[in-house]
Order: structure tokens, then C-alpha cells, then sequence
């Protein structure tokens, strides 16, 4: 029999970055008991898949997923498979009767607060996360149910992540959870995010960037003192993810959301004013239970006049176990999708109105990669993987990681075109 040495040990990671930064750590634990880890999965003896599911859609990509291993497995080129996270946690029996060649299947676990990572991100961002499930009860989701009670790492913990994160020379943190403004609450009895990102500031000196990913619109949390604090510091990206869901008061109730569209307005003021420089990015559903034609006209028109700098849009998915899921009647797939389309041609418009506002301007880009002749980067209105890029040329040799001034020099619907000055 192989020692663990000699067992190779990959991990396809699914879903969002909360998932893989427990990859990370799951790879990190197996790295430190002495597992050799690779990259490509096909390399190895033990492929790990660390699955998501919280819509239909993702619990599709999940499956397909195993049922390539098990393919694999079949072939000889895989040994032993591991399912892990967000699906066996919801489908553990049904999982275990229907795919009997999984090895194991792994839920819920309590939120990694040790320092062994293996980083599975380019080598000049990382994300930390700070807290576990969430506070909130809104009817569509099943994430309270999948992730358990709301868990925070304490603030010793958090630092001492940091501090090593500031030692590899990061250039950009990301701060994440299911909504970072509960942290401390469980712990502390008290929201602690203002005193936390104080902390970590003072901690670090090479990381310029940090960003707050995922900021439930709740005044009372996302208040003033957060707001400038944001405004203030400079290594605080001022980017804001406010996930809003929808803006008409009839639905954001049957949501559970505890906020109406008069607060929301508000809130969005409160932000822009403060933070006259900021982007704010948002979530929408479209296709809710009993949405009228009248309802989504109402978003569709909010859409139109707050013009986000970011946005995405989700088609309802009802989910078993949620509290929306018998509620009636269902909006057909059709109407989704007509709906959906509606409001992301809109957001295009928005998006380009909004992008022609950096032409001519020179702006900090990081550089994330070299495609050919052409640099990606991202400003710090962008975050990996779901926004917008900068399409930089430059004359200088620049590599991953590097900050450079750039012009703005042409727009596109989502994206920017600039030259390195």
C-alpha cells in the first residue's frame, strides 16, 4: 500500500469563492499530512470535488462533475473519489443510494480557522473569510439550511491569517462571506467588521487592495462609520456589493428581505453620496413566485434610473426545503427568460453609459494576466472573475500582480480599453 506521500491528491472546486477558499484549506490539511497535491485533477490518485448546491443550476454543473469522475474512476485514471460541501450536506442519502462509486461524501464542516493553505488563485490575490452561513431568512434560500447556525472567526484568528497573507506579498485581499456585516455578531454580540478591517489595515503593508464581498442592505449594519471608513482609507476598494434582490415592496416581503424599496433608495443616496467615487454592484431576481408583469416593469424601471456600475441577474430557482418553494403561482421558465434578457439589455446601456465616463482618464490597473500582445487587468471597481477587464498595452514588461497607470483610451459594453502610460 502507497504511504501518503506517494498519493497524489487534486480538487476541482465549483461555485463561488467561499467554496474555494475552503478548497484551499482542505488542500492545505492534505499538503501538511504529507499528500503530494497537483493541479490537474486527471493527475491524480484522490480527485476531491467540492460541489455547490444552491440553484438548479448549480446542482446540475455538480453532478455532471462526479459523473465525469466516475467516468474516470471506471477508466482506471482515478482511484478514489470524495464529494464534499454544499450537495451532500442537502442530498447526502440520495447521493450515497444513486452514485454507490463515491468513496465519500463529506457536508457541513465548522469553519477552517487554521493557517495551512494551499492557494488555488493567482499568486497576487487571495480571498479570507471572515464568516460562515447567515443571518438572514429570506424565503428563497437555502444557504441557512446547507451552512448552520452564523460562525465568525474571531478577530485573533482573522489577524493571524493576514499576517501571513501580507508576508506572500499579496497585492489584493478580498473579504468574503454569506454577509460579512453580521461578523462578530455571534461571537462579540455585536456587528465588528468596522473593528476587524481597522486591524487588518494596520496588519498589512505590501497588500494595496482590499475588497468587501457580499454587504446585506441592512442601514443598521452597512451604516455611516462603514461607509467612511470605505471612503477614507485607501487601501479599501471603493467598491460596494449590496445584493438587493428585488424593489417592489409586495415581493421583497414575500423575500423576506426586512427592508422595503423606500430604505433601499435611501440606502443607495446615503452610499453615493458618502463614497462619491464608488462602484456599487448588485444581485436581482427575476421570476419570483406571483411576480406580476406590473412588479417586474417596476424593476425593470429602477434598473433604468440607479443605474448600477455592476450587476447581476439571477432566474428564480425553487429550491425544495426553502420557505418560497410552495409559494404559487410559479412564474413559467418562458416568462424567466424574457424577463432576464429584459433587464440585462438594459444594464448593457447602463454599462455602457458608465464606461464611456473613464475615457480619457488614467486610472490604476492590476494586471492579472498576458493574453498574446495585450495585458488583462482589473480596477478596483472589478472583482476576480465576475466583473468587468482592462485591456492594457503596454511597452513596459509587466507581469501578475504589477499595478500600472493606465489611460482609458476606448470603452466596450463591459470592459475597457487603455494604454500603460
Amino acid at each position: 500500500m502507497k504511504n501518503k506521500k506517494n498519493y497524489k491528491v487534486g480538487i476541482l472546486s465549483l461555485g463561488c469563492p467561499r467554496n474555494l477558499v475552503d478548497s484551499e484549506f482542505i488542500l492545505g490539511r492534505l499538503n501538511y499530512k504529507g499528500y503530494s497535491i497537483v493541479e490537474n485533477i486527471l493527475d491524480a490518485d484522490i480527485a476531491i470535488i467540492n460541489t455547490c448546491a444552491f440553484i438548479e443550476e448549480a446542482k446540475k454543473e455538480s453532478i455532471d462533475a462526479i459523473l465525469d469522475l466516475i467516468s474516470l474512476k471506471k477508466e482506471g485514471k482515478i482511484k478514489k473519489i470524495i464529494v464534499y460541501g454544499c450537495l451532500p450536506q442537502r442530498y447526502k442519502y440520495t447521493l450515497k443510494r444513486e452514485l454507490p462509486e463515491i468513496d465519500a461524501f463529506i457536508g457541513r464542516v465548522s469553519l477552517n480557522h487554521h493557517l495551512e493553505r494551499f492557494s488555488l488563485t493567482p499568486k497576487h490575490y487571495a480571498y479570507l473569510k471572515i464568516c460562515e452561513g447567515c443571518l438572514n431568512k429570506c424565503s428563497f434560500c437555502v444557504i441557512p439550511k446547507i451552512k448552520g447556525k452564523f460562525s465568525s472567526l474571531s478577530i485573533e484568528s482573522i489577524l493571524e491569517i493576514v499576517e501571513k497573507f501580507n508576508q506572500e506579498e499579496l497585492k489584493e485581499l478580498n473579504i468574503i462571506g454569506q454577509d460579512i456585516t453580521g461578523y462578530g455578531i455571534d461571537l462579540y454580540k455585536k456587528p465588528k467588521l468596522n473593528e476587524v478591517l481597522k486591524k487588518i489595515i494596520k496588519r498589512i503593508d505590501k497588500i494595496k487592495w482590499l475588497r468587501l464581498l457580499y454587504l446585506y442592505p441592512d442601514k443598521r449594519r452597512l451604516n455611516s462609520d462603514l461607509l467612511y471608513l470605505i471612503k477614507d482609507e485607501p487601501k479599501l476598494c471603493k467598491y460596494i456589493d449590496l445584493p438587493i434582490q428585488h424593489i417592489n415592496d409586495r415581493i421583497l416581503k414575500l423575500m423576506r428581505r426586512n427592508t422595503t424599496k423606500k430604505e433601499i433608495i435611501e440606502l443607495i443616496h446615503k452610499i453615493r453620496k458618502i463614497i462619491p467615487q464608488v462602484g456599487i454592484r448588485s444581485s436581482l431576481i427575476v421570476g419570483f413566485p406571483s411576480e406580476t408583469d406590473k412588479e417586474f416593469k417596476e424593476l425593470l424601471e429602477f434598473v433604468k434610473e440607479i443605474k448600477f456600475e455592476r450587476l447581476g441577474v439571477f432566474m428564480y430557482s425553487r429550491e425544495e426545503t426553502s420557505p418560497a418553494y410552495n409559494f404559487q403561482p410559479q412564474i413559467p421558465k418562458q416568462v424567466k427568460i424574457k424577463r432576464f434578457n429584459e433587464i440585462m439589455s438594459i444594464q448593457q446601456e447602463v454599462s455602457i453609459e458608465i464606461n464611456k465616463r473613464f475615457l480619457g482618464k488614467t486610472i490604476d490597473v492590476l494586471i492579472d494576466e498576458k493574453d498574446k500582445d495585450i495585458y488583462l487587468g482589473r480596477t478596483q471597481y472589478d472583482a476576480p472573475e465576475v466583473d468587468g477587464l482592462v485591456y492594457v498595452k503596454s511597452k513596459k514588461l509587466l507581469n501578475p500582480g504589477d499595478f500600472v497607470k493606465a489611460k482609458i483610451v476606448d470603452t466596450l459594453e463591459y470592459d475597457l480599453v487603455a494604454e500603460g502610460i
